[in-house]
């Protein structure tokens, strides 16, 4: 189980851009989880989001980093900066990931 918690996973954004996450984050997101766990063809480590732009989702990727790096922290946390033109895109697709 360990093994799985330190492999990496890819997800692609619809113009195609690869990013490798590594699993234990990207199991924060329920829908990430769901496919990666159950019977989806996705449960080989690859998740396509042809409807989530790069942008956004490396967006994404960058809050999974920060709520493994900053739960259950006893020092002070810094704000997660999102740009106001983001903000509602990214409001979809986190909704949509359940992140």
């Amino acid at each position: 189980m360990d093994e799985d918690l330190t492999s990496m996973v890819k997800l692609i954004s619809a113009e195609g851009h690869e990013f490798f996450i590594e699993r234990r984050c990207a199991l924060l997101s329920g829908t990430i989880k769901q496919m990666l766990t159950s019977q989806f063809a996705e449960n080989r480590g690859e998740v396509r989001f042809p409807e989530i732009p790069g942008m956004i989702l490396e967006k994404v990727i960058q809050y999974l980093y920060y709520k493994i790096r900053y739960t259950n922290s006893v020092m002070r946390i810094p704000e997660f900066d999102i740009e106001p033109e983001i903000a509602l895109e990214l409001l979809l697709a986190s909704n949509y990931l359940d992140c």
